[in-house]
């Protein structure tokens, strides 16, 4: 019997798969889910601005009685539109003060600079961002550092004794002209 030996073969003369072209083809099948797996989230995040702006929706973040005046707390917001694998990513964060009976101010966290979270220091009465020494005021002017731009505001309001923000996209570069606005 003359086979060769490069191409196994059954007594019925059918091709025998080897354990090389087993673990070939359920590599290479391995291999394309896990790219399929990683590339549908990465086409959406490019596609995502064609596909449009997420929604707006006023969000509670809590009874008016319980902020003080004149002071300054940071306060979480959840992703309007969260996906179901966000996780502690579907929320984000804001800066609150109350500046009369029914009045209120709300920051977006992201320096104007590049993004980075700023922090509120009370005793100085600003507000300071860590990456490149960006200072803002306490109503959200640039002070000091590369930052040009004041603070990104939400929209607050008070709702059946909720202070409510409006929520949508990240506040990090502006919005159809609206330059201290979210």
């Amino acid at each position: 019997m003359d086979t060769d030996p490069k191409e196994p073969t059954t007594r019925a003369g059918a091709p025998v798969v080897t354990r090389r072209a087993f673990l070939n083809k359920l590599s290479l099948a391995v291999g394309g889910i896990g790219a399929l797996l990683m590339g549908v989230p990465v086409v959406g995040f490019l596609l995502s601005p064609l596909l449009g702006r997420q929604p707006q929706v006023w969000v509670a973040v809590g009874p008016v009685n319980t902020f003080e005046l004149n002071k300054t707390v940071l306060i979480t917001l959840p992703d309007p539109s969260p996906l179901p694998w966000s996780g502690v990513t579907a929320r984000s964060a804001a800066w609150l003060r109350r500046t009369g009976d029914d009045q209120f101010i709300a920051f977006a966290v992201n320096c104007t600079h590049l993004g980075c979270p700023v922090r509120w220091l009370p005793d100085a009465e600003i507000f300071m961002c860590p990456c490149h020494g960006g200072v803002f005021y306490g109503d959200g002017r640039p002070a000091a550092g590369p930052p040009e731009r004041q603070l990104y505001r939400y929209e607050a309001r008070i709702n059946n004794g909720q202070v409510e923000l409006l929520s949508g996209t990240l506040p990090i570069a502006p919005q159809s002209g609206k330059e201290g606005s979210a």
